[in-house]
This record gives structure tokens, sequence and C-alpha cells, in this order.
């Protein structure tokens, strides 16, 4: 694997459905999908609609993914399947167990790779800087170049138009005519341009300019006047197709008649004028509305019954009598007919004939009655359901009469006229006009009705998911549509074949856009059918893979959001700094966009893969919003600007902006051009621009600068409140740790009516200010009045921008002294005083580290690249670098007990060194002195970033966890010691670098160490460990964890014949003694002293442990320590290094006797063990311990001793008995009694009073045990050696054991599995949390099979 390349793992768990979560990819990278723990031992199949190479995506074809095995064995912790993400856009993934289809799924979205230039380099998504024009106010296309040169000098590298096309009769952009033909308007007389034309005007930009073009695309609505339209009416939602519309058009009708009445002084003498101006007139029209408009509509009607017909019908069926099950309720008329209702008469036969027959006259007569007055009850709640309709209609009417018409932020439209109806129209209607009763019988007839199409808009609250014109949605009877009167919706149906004309237009309009143009923009994307969408989409980016999609929601909800950029592919969102009601706020949302936090984790190239935010296309204003001088003040226009621009995505603005146009430049109304660029032009008169209009100079250097960021990797961001105005925003470089810090001072509101501060905070910046990119402040000056100009889109001419870039300290106007000082002995900072950051002003210092620290990062990450190459950048060479740091860590030679030490030790053997596990004052101890310790807090922090962490708070305050880790080392002295000085001299560099960078190094210098302890201890296993998977080797780390060499000897002394026996000199009696590794029953509580070694433990875990990894030495001397302590022909339960032995333990000589087996077995020349002498601590069961090499025997005849014991019998009380050694166990429990049966081949030991324990279990109950201990999911221990069982129930069974024990390993801190679960694998609190046997016995299910 290339170290450069990105790996994303997808880890797959049951029933986790994912497709409201993000998961954002870059071509190039590689996505695994790999089986979590609830799905490992399980047959999945995993399917996706990304396609095979070669192939053309089809988002309805989805094929299955081969299963890679890497170490060539089936083992569900590493087998994996991949994705080469080559290809942009939304794919769809699922997996299924066996035969069933979905047992999860989600999405995920690849981003496009975009170029630009005339060498098609690449424009990395945050590199974006986009403007917004309106295309109808740029112009004859000839012209275009001279009004879009503004963009280009302003330093934007991406241009959107909106709407191309041919505009409807309101000359909205976004009511468009004709989809696939050109705007007229762009032709001058004698002039013929065409989509070619557009073509090549936009190629030219992008190859001379350095600048894309992205356009609008609108599928949810065409004008209301396009042609096609009106040729097929069934593109939209009209009175035949959508019959369920009825009454909301008799509604709107009448509403209409109410306008046309007001407007002709009809209801003047009811209180209505035509102009509007007071709450009186407002009740007025409300009582229009109850008085004449509801009676006159019956809307109910289209909702109820006709009780007569229905009663007869049911008079009738009294007679035949059938049998219905159901509660009566209306069954609603699918072509909503007035009373064309119906109930179902079986239901009613059954609820109102109660008992037999009814076959009197006056018995049929009192059912029908009932039924009758049912059927009145029933028309009732109807009417009442109406009625809350109607109120609802009633009050969306007036308060969009009162916004248009009353209020002071409202458009004050004026008298009520048939151009500026009391209410928007809801459908079209053309046809003349016509009294109220004529318009209602048009209804009824196919010809006329088909025309009567339904407007789009949006609806203030709705769910974006649902389609508000379908049957089921009450939206426009209710009147809760904010309508566009110009626009027709359109209706795709749910697929091709529901309305083939429109899908197939539209589909040629999306062809054309996305051939002449780098992305889209989705208009009103929240409302459109998602299929539709996807569709089109998927249309496009076969025309253009790399396609860039945005899109502007409002869903309220980022998990809805997700659905639409997932299912849609799309690549970034619009967001809007004007959303924000503060400096504050707005200093957040730039922290939200984009960039990790300064002072990051570097990330592995391999890691999981986890959900994000969408990308966002952060914009200081967008083009159909309220203009922000209106709202704050123009003063506000540069700070904001530059606080959206430090932003680490893509940003961009809308034209205008830059200029100080005064007024929202209406989609709708606006008819004017844009000013065209001049170098040379005054503020006045109006027609161009040049860098002394608005803030143009001002943005042209942000711009350079938030593409200069992006581009050179400053992908860290911190955002800082200095006061309730001022927001700094640091950009940070993680390789170079170079900063630009950006100090904006908003003006929010104008500061000529309000009252600023004169004091403003000092500012301290860390490290070495090397210059001031730029300072800039908005100031007036004079240039006459704002005159609105009728030609051109003018903006302020008094309002300018005073800028100097690339200037020394000493030379800025803005900052009055810059002082430094230091915060302790690594961190340097200057001391900022500003003198004029007037509100308006922005400043941006660049920022390097003091040279000290600049050097000692170099020098680090020169030494960390031995670990990964990452660090090569940035780095700096070590002339003069401390000889242990000359030889790379991994030539060290540590043997896999002072990998033991390196790595594990938890808090109860640090102890009996001295020591003690490192703890953090208020949070926790942690779980093992060495680096696993460490890093399990790690894990868990680096993915997040959580640098807010008690363990990262900790490292920056001071050094007391950094000297921990070297000091622990090198008191050991020796290989380890070697080790400790190592990490010494790196911490040497670590110490002086600024205390904010100290936890992402100090996690760069374990991980690596940490990493390559990893590599050196798996190379002196076995070939299983090496060659086996990632499970394997985790669970290989056990033998580590376990095995070790405590400050004083666990295992009784050896015998001084044998060869190989270790030796270390006492610190204390400075003479020689054995050193041997001894293994540790569990963790925490049996893991130092006394009760450390546990015979019965030692042997189940030995085998797995120490002999399938490949320790022989190791294993040869625990069975041989053992063996010296053998007393009663059995070996103590508890060792208590020999002299305090406790012989309580059934069935310990028994795994001890199978584990000599074992080692015969697999150890190369193993037999030879039995010759090896072993020095008998107690030769006889009442002796006195005696000194190794006192009396000597080879292993056979203790083992012959063990055995022949067993055929004698066994009864003894045990030594010491009583409440000081177990205050549990009554007097009679302390003697021990074993009898062998030999016609049934089996040794019971009992206690007295207690049931018989059998030692061997037979070959038959086998199975039954394994099989129930499953069931209670339970963590087994077993041995397949001993209990001899079916190998092909193993298969089937190992792989749940292997799935249940990968998940403890993956959420547990201790990296083992427990003693004990409880039920369902819950957390048992008295367990040990890493156990021996757990580990080992799973081990050696996987070695065996």
């Amino acid at each position: 694997m290339s170290p450069s390349k990105q790996i994303r793992v997808l880890v797959l768990n049951d029933m986790e459905k994912l497709d409201r979560t993000l998961f954002r990819l870059e071509q190039g990278f590689e996505l695994q999908f790999r089986l979590g723990p609830t799905l490992q031992g399980k047959n999945i199949h995993v399917h996706t609609n990304y396609p095979a190479q070669g192939e053309q995506f089809d988002r309805h074809r989805f094929r299955t993914l081969d299963w890679i095995n890497p170490t060539g064995r089936e083992d569900d912790s590493d087998k994996f399947c991949s994705l080469e993400l080559q290809i942009a856009g939304s794919y769809q993934y699922y997996f299924g167990q066996g035969d069933k289809d979905k047992s999860g799924g989600g999405y995920i979205v690849v981003d496009p790779m975009l170029r630009v230039g005339a060498d098609n380099h690449v424009l990395p998504l945050d590199c974006i800087s986009i403007q917004t024009y309106l295309a109808k106010c740029l112009g004859p296309l000839d012209e275009w170049l001279d009004r879009l040169r503004v963009a280009k000098e302003t330093g934007y590298n991406m241009i959107h138009f909106t709407p191309l096309q041919t505009l409807g009769e309101s000359r909205s952009c976004y009511s468009l005519a004709d989809q696939l033909e050109l705007n007229p308007d762009f032709s001058p007389p004698g002039q013929n341009y065409t989509w070619t034309d557009v073509g090549d005007l936009v190629e030219k930009m992008k190859k001379e300019w350095d600048m894309l073009c992205i356009t609008d695309v609108v599928y949810n609505h065409t004008a209301a006047n396009s042609v096609w339209i009106q040729k097929h009416p069934e593109c939209g939602y009209n009175l035949l197709n959508s019959p369920h519309l009825r009454p909301a058009w008799v509604l709107d009708r009448a509403l209409w008649h109410v306008t046309c009445d007001i407007a002709d002084g009809k209801y003047a003498d009811r209180g209505v004028p035509a102009l509007l101006q007071n709450e009186h007139h407002m009740n007025s029209i409300r009582g229009i509305f109850w008085q004449d408009v509801y009676p006159k509509t019956k809307l109910w009607e289209f909702f109820q019954v006709k009780v007569e017909p229905l009663v007869e019908k049911f008079r009738t069926l009294l007679k035949i009598q059938t049998d219905g099950k159901k509660q009566l309720k209306i069954i609603q008329d699918p072509q909503y007919n007035r009373f064309g209702c119906t109930v179902d008469l079986n239901t009613a036969l059954e609820i109102f004939v109660s008992n037999g027959s009814v076959n009197s006259p006056g018995a049929i007569e009192d059912c029908c009655n009932w039924f009758r007055k049912r059927l009145e009850e029933l028309n009732a709640e109807q009417f009442k359901e109406v009625n809350y309709h109607q109120e609802q209609a009633t009050n969306c009417c007036m308060g969009t009469v009162s916004y248009e018409r009353l209020a002071d932020h409202g458009p004050k439209l004026g008298p009520v006229t048939r151009k500026h109806p009391l209410v928007t129209r809801y459908f079209t209607f053309p046809f003349k006009e016509s009294p109220l009763e004529q318009d209602l019988l048009l209804m009824d007839q196919p010809d006329k009705a088909c025309h009567f199409l339904a407007h789009n808009g949006w609806v203030m609250g709705d769910d974006p998911l649902r389609n508000f014109a379908e049957p089921g949605s009450n939206v426009y009877i209710r009147r809760e549509l904010i309508c566009w009167g110009d626009s027709v919706k359109l209706r795709y149906g749910k697929g091709p074949e529901d309305c083939p004309y429109l899908w197939a237009h539209m589909q040629k309009y999306t062809e054309i856009t996305a051939k002449y143009f780098t992305g889209v923009r989705l208009d009103n994307c929240h409302s459109t059918p998602l299929h539709v969408a996807e569709a089109m989409l998927a249309a496009a980016r076969a025309v253009r893979p790399n396609l860039y999609v945005i899109a502007e929601l409002f869903t309220g909800s980022e998990l809805i959001d997700n659905v639409f950029v997932n299912r849609l592919g799309i690549t970034s969102l619009i967001r809007e700094a004007l959303s924000a009601g503060d400096s504050h706020e707005e200093g957040r949302l730039v922290y939200r966009y984009g960039g990790e936090p300064v002072g990051a984790f570097l990330q592995p190239s391999l890691r999981p893969l986890v959900p994000s935010i969408a990308h966002a296309m952060f914009l200081d204003i967008t083009h159909d919003n309220e203009c922000p001088i209106q709202i704050r003040s123009a003063f506000d226009s540069l700070p904001s600007s530059a606080i959206v621009s430090m932003a680490c995505c893509a940003t961009g603005s809308t034209r205008g902006y830059d200029e100080f146009v005064p007024h929202q430049i209406s989609v709708v109304s606006e008819e004017r051009f844009y000013q065209k660029w001049n170098p040379q032009a005054k503020p006045s008169p109006p027609g161009e621009v040049s860098l002394q209009s608005g803030i143009i100079a001002g943005k042209l250097a942000l711009n350079r600068l938030h593409q200069e960021l992006a581009a050179k990797g400053f992908s860290q961001v911190y955002v800082d409140q200095v006061d309730e105005d001022i927001v700094a925003v640091t950009r940070h470089c993680p390789s170079s740790h170079q900063s630009v810090v950006a100090v904006c001072r908003t003006a929010f509101k104008n500061p000529k009516h309000h009252k600023y501060s004169d004091e403003v905070p000092p500012m301290f910046i860390p490290g070495k200010i090397e210059e001031v990119v730029l300072e800039a402040r908005t100031v007036e000056r004079q240039a006459g009045s704002y005159m609105k100009d009728e030609k051109s889109i003018n903006g302020l001419p008094g309002l300018t921008v005073e800028i100097k870039e690339h200037i020394q300290l000493k030379d800025s106007t803005v900052v009055k002294q810059a002082g430094v000082t230091s915060r302790g002995r690594s961190e340097f900072v200057q001391e900022i005083v500003f003198e004029r950051l007037t509100p308006g002003s922005v400043i941006a210092f660049r920022v390097s580290l003091d040279p000290t620290a600049q050097e000692l990062v170099g020098i680090l990450r020169t030494h960390l690249i031995q670990f990964n190459p990452h660090y090569a950048a940035g780095s700096i060479p070590d002339k003069n670098a401390p000889e242990i740091l000359k030889t790379p860590l991994k030539e060290s030679k540590l043997t896999l007990a002072d990998m033991n030490v390196l790595m594990f030790r938890c808090d109860e053997e640090e102890k009996e060194d001295g020591g003690g596990c490192y703890s953090i004052p208020g949070w926790t101890t942690l779980k093992y002195g060495g680096l696993q310790g460490l890093l399990s807090v790690m894990a868990d922090i680096r993915p997040k970033n959580d640098l807010g962490h008690p363990f990262c708070d900790n490292l920056r305050q001071g050094d007391w966890m950094i000297d921990y880790v070297s000091s622990r080392l090198v008191s050991h002295g020796g290989t380890l010691g070697e080790v400790g000085q190592w990490f010494q001299a790196m911490f040497g560099y670590l110490k002086h670098i600024p205390r904010y960078l100290i936890p992402c190094y100090f996690d760069a210098v374990l991980v690596g160490a940490y990493t390559t302890a990893l590599d050196a201890s798996f190379k002196l296993m076995s070939s299983f460990v090496q060659q086996g998977s990632s499970f394997v080797r985790q669970l290989a780390l056990g033998s580590i964890q376990m095995c070790g060499i405590g400050r004083f000897p666990a295992l009784p002394p050896l015998s001084p014949a044998l060869t190989d026996v270790p030796y270390r000199t006492n610190s204390i009696t400075q003479q020689e003694q054995q050193f041997c590794v001894s293994m540790a029953a569990g963790l925490p509580h049996f893991s130092a002293g006394i009760f450390r070694c546990w015979g019965r433990d030692t042997f189940i875990a030995l085998r797995g442990l120490l002999l399938v990894t490949g320790r022989h030495l190791e294993a040869r001397n625990i069975i041989l320590s053992f063996a010296g302590t053998l007393r009663h022909g059995l070996i103590p339960n508890l060792l208590g290094e020999g002299v305090s032995a406790r012989f309580n333990c059934r069935d310990a000589v028994w795994w001890w006797l199978q584990c000599i087996q074992d080692y015969s077995t697999i150890v190369p020349n193993g037999t030879s063990i039995l010759q090896c002498p072993v020095s008998r601590m107690y030769p006889t069961d009442d002796s006195q311990p005696q000194a190794p090499g006192t009396v000597d025997q080879p292993l056979y005849d203790v083992i012959h001793e063990a055995l022949q014991r067993h055929m004698q019998g066994i009864e003894f009380r045990e030594r010491n008995a009583g409440p000081q050694i177990d205050r549990n166990m009554r007097d009679e429990g302390n003697v021990l009694k074993g009898t062998f049966h030999p016609k049934m081949h089996f040794f019971c030991v009992s206690k007295r009073q207690e049931v018989p324990y059998i030692i061997e279990l037979s070959e038959s109950d086998t199975p039954f045990i394994i099989k129930y201990c499953l069931s209670k999911s339970y963590l087994i221990h077993f041995r397949p050696t001993i209990l001899n069982f079916d190998y092909s129930f193993a298969n089937l069974n190992g792989r749940a054991v292997h799935g249940f024990s990968c998940l403890f390993f993956l959420r547990s801190p201790w990296k083992g599995l427990p003693e004990l679960t409880n039920e369902n694998g819950q957390y048992c609190s008295f367990s040990c949390e890493t156990q021996a046997w757990s580990i080992a016995t799973v081990l050696e299910v996987l070695y065996d099979l």
C-alpha cells in the first residue's frame, strides 16, 4: 500500500441503516467494507450501485462485491470488500445476511475533481471563491466579459449564473418559459446567439481567466406562460389528473372574484376600500370570507355524502343482509365531486343490524333512520373538518394581506387591483373573466379543467420530503402555500412512464446545462421530488462526470439535509453569514463549516470512515435575500466578508455586495445591467467600477488570501470572540505551523448612529508576526450622495476601502504597539495593542513560530519521518542529534518481556516496582503504565480531535506526563533504559514547542513508538502470529500483556543445572537471581505479589499465550517451575512463589499435564522437556521448602509421581487451614479427597459434603455444554484437545466466539477479554478486565481451526 494512499474503513453492523448519515470521500480514496462484531461469523453479502470498471452508472443496478482475505484464510476480522473511488457522485450500498436482502445500508458521496486553466490544474473545493450574477442583468452576450471582468479583478474564481433560458412573463430569473432555448435578450439586433456561443465564452473564462462557471437548474416548476405546458397540461397538477385540488380551485376562484370586487369598489359600503390601511379593513375582509365566500363555495360538500341515495341503497341491502367488519366512515370520492363521497354499506349492515334478520318494514325503517342519522353525523364531522381548513385559509390570507399591504417591512403593494390581487392566485385560469357561477361550471369540462394548473411555491415548516401538491396534502385548500403566481408546479409522477414528455424535456434541458457548465445549483432543491433530481443529475453526470452540485436547503434539520446530500450527491450546501444575528454567531459558523481545530492530531491514512457534515459554500449574502446594508450597515460589509473568507470551505458573494449596492437586487423586478470594469473608473457617474469602488480592493485581497490558505494546506481553524464586535479567525498550517490571524471588527449597527466602545482589548498572538498581510477599513469619501441609476445597478459612491497589503508591523496604522512576551519557557507571544481598529476594519497577520520553536518542530518532524513520511514537510535536519536518536527506534533489541514493561503493566504491577500508573488530576488513572495506557485514551480522542479532553489539558499544562513516559523506562535500565533515553531525547524537543502543539506531537511520538514496538513484538513470535490476521495479532498481544517479570520473582527458582535460565542482579542484595517470565491470571486483580500466579489459570492459558505464539523457553520455565512445587500429587492453585502455595485446585495438575503434552508436540524436539531437571521444593508431602538443586528429578519422574498419586487416591487436609487463609471456607471444606474409577476412566475429587467434581468430560456431553454456554452469551473457555469435540461444530461456533471477542477488543481500554461477563456480554463489575485464559482459549481455537 502506498504511504500516501487514503483508505477509509466502513464497519458494517447488523440493522444499521445510515440513510441519514453523510459519508464524504474524495476521488482516489479506497473504501473498505468490513464486518463489525455483530456480523462476524455470518454469511454477509455487500451490494453497491457504484459501477464496475468500464461500466456506466445506473443507480438501479447493484452488484455484489467480492470478499478479500489478506491472510489467504477465511477470517472475519480482516476480510473486506473494497471500492476504488474514481467517479464523482452519490452511491448506495446495502448488505444482507444469507437469504435476507437488506440488513442495513447507506450512501457514500464522492466529491468531484474540478479543473481550471490552460494547464487544466485542479481547483480544490476549499479554494472556491464564487460570485453570483443575475444573468438577465448582464445585457447582450457580447458585453458579458466587460461585466464579468469585475469578478475576475476582484479575485473570484467561479461564477454562478442564474438561469440563462428564456424567461416567463414575470421576468423572474427562475420562471422559465422555455428550458431549452437561450434567452433571446442576450442577442442584440442582427445577432442570434446560441448555447454554443455561451459555451465558448465559458471555456474562454476557464482557460484564460482560471474561472469556472455554474448555473441553476429549475426542475420544480415552469413559467405559467410556457407554450409547452399549454400543449402538455398533463405535466402540471390540473383538475383532471389531480382532482383532489378541485375544492382548492373553487376557493381560489372565489378569492379572485373577491379581488375583482374590491378593486371595482363593490365592497366599499362594507368597509373594504381598494386601498387597505388598517385593522378595521382587515376585519371587514374576514367578514366577507365567512359571510360570502365560504357559504357560496360550500367546500364541505366535496367531502360529504348525499344522504338519501345512500339510505335507499342501504334499505335494499337490509333485505340481503351481507356481513361487514369495518367501522363506518366516509370514503372520499377520488374525483372530488360534490356529495360524491360514499360509505361501505356492508359495514353499515353489520353496525345497524344488531341481531338476526330484519324482515319487517318497521324494522327496516328503523335501521334506515339510524343509518340516516349516522350519515348526517359523518357529514357534520366533515363540515367541521372543512371549517378548520377555512379558518386556516382565512388566517393565511389575512397574514399575507397584512404583510403585503400594511407591514412597514413589507412591499406596500398599494390598492387591490387585478395586477396586485388581494392574495396571489393558486391556479392558472387561461380563459376570459366571467361570474363565479360560470367559472365553476368549467371545472366539470375536461377540455377546460386540464388547463387549471396549480402554481408552485413553498410551505413554511412543511416536511421537505413530502410533495405538497399530491393527494393527502391540504396545503392548497388551507392557503398555506407562499405562492409563486408566475410558475406552474410540475407533476412528474413516479417515473417517466407517468409523464413521458416532461421527463424527456427536462432531461434534455439537463444535458444542455451539463454540456456547457462545470456545475449546477439545484434551485428550490428542498421541494424538488428526490427521485426526479436523482434521475436528472444522473443524466448530467453522464455528460460531465465531475459535475459540481450545490444547493440551498431549508429543511431545518441536518439529518434531513443529509438525505438530500446523500441521494443527490450534492457537493456543497449553501450557507449564509447574513443568517447570523451577531458577530459571535458569525464566528461560530466559520468554525462549524470547515477545518480541524488548531493543533489537531495527524490521522492515519488507513482509518475508520466517520460521518461528516456537508461541505459548505459559505456566502456573505445570497442573491435572493435581503440587502445586508439594510439589515446591518454598509460598514459591516468588509469585516463580515473577511470572516467569511477565513472559513476553510468554499466561500463567495453576490454581485452588488462588493459595490455597496444599498438595496436587494430583485430576481423578479430588476432590469438594469451590472456595471462594467474600468481600472480608471471614478466613483461617479455610474456605469463602471474599479478597485476604488466599494470594497472591491478589500475583497480582492481577501479572495487571494482565502485561495492561498486552502492551496497551501492551512486546514486548521480557531475562532476567538475578542469582544462583542471583534472576531479573530486563525488559519493554521499543520506542516509549516505558519498561521494567518484575521482580526475583524464588525459593524452590525451603523457607527454613525451607534456608539461603539473606544476601548479595544489587546490581543496575544502566539509566535512571531512576519508581516501584516493586509489591513483595511471602510472609510467615507467625498463623492456625492447615492442616487439610484436608471440603467446601471450602482452602489454607494461615498464609501470605499482604505487598504495596505504586505507591510511590516511597524508600518501598520491599525496597531499602536507590539511587544514580545513569554508564557512559559516554550510559548512566545506578541501582545498587540490596537490604535485604529474602528468598526468596519480588518487586519490580518502572518505568524510563524518563534525561530527556536520553529527549528525544534522541524527537527522533531525529521525524527518522526521514520514512522510516517508525512512529516517530511516542514522537517529540518538535526545537525546535533543526540547519539541515541541516530539509531532508528526499530533497531532496539527489546525482548518480549521488555515489551511487557514498554506497553503494558497495570497499576498493581507498577506499584510493586515502587511506582504506579499515571493519574490525571480530576479525571482518572490510566489503565497501564506503558504505552497502551496512553494510547487507549488517545484512540478515543484522536479521531474526534477532542483537544479539550482532560488528557490534552494535562499535556498542555505541564511536562508531568511527558516525563513519566521517559523516566519510567530509564529507571529500568538496560535496553528499556535506552528506549527511555530515546523518549527523553525526543521529548527534549517536544517540551520547547508551543504548548498548544504538544498533544499532537506527543501523540505522533507515542504512535510511532507503539507501532514500532508492535512490529518488533510480532517478529519475535511464531509464524502463526506473523502471518495471522489483525485479530490474531490483537489476541497475541495478550501474551505480552500477561507475561512479564516483576521486581520480585513470582516463580519458584528452577534447577541450577538447567540451561538457558535468565539471571539478573538483585538491586537490594546485589546477588544474582533468576528472573523468569511469569503469567498473570488476570488484570488488574491477579497481577502482582503472591496473587499473580495461579496453577489452573496458567495452564489453561499457557498453550494459547506461549506455545501458539512461539514463546517456548518461557513456557518450559513455567512448566518446570510449577513441577517443582508438586505436593500430594497436585500442583498449586495459588502459587504464592511456592512457599505460600495452596493445593486446593482439583484440576490444575491435569491442565499442567496437558501443557506438557502440548509442549512435546508443538515445540521442535519438544519431548526433551521430559529430561529437564526439576528442583523439588517439596520432595515429600510433609517436607519444608528446599533450596534449588537440593533434590533434582527429571520431569518424567515428577509426571509419574502425579499420576501414581492419583491412581492410589488422594486425601489430605490443607496446611494452615482456617480463616487466616480463607475466611469463607467451612472447616470440613479444607479436606480434599480424590478417587480413581478405573472402569469409567474418571477421576473424582471432592470436598466433604460436596458433590464430586469430575475432571474429564465424556465426549457425548461436550457439544451440549458448549452450546449451552453460547446460547447464554457467556464468554466461554474451552480446550479442543481435552474436550475432543467435533471440529465442524468448532468452525461454526468459533466464528461466533470470534465476533463476540472482537467486540470486547474494540471497546475495552484494557485491550483484552474479560474474565466474566453478564448475560449478552454485558459488563461484569467483579470480573478481571482482561483475563489470560479468556484470550488464550480464543487464540487456540483460531490456531487449531
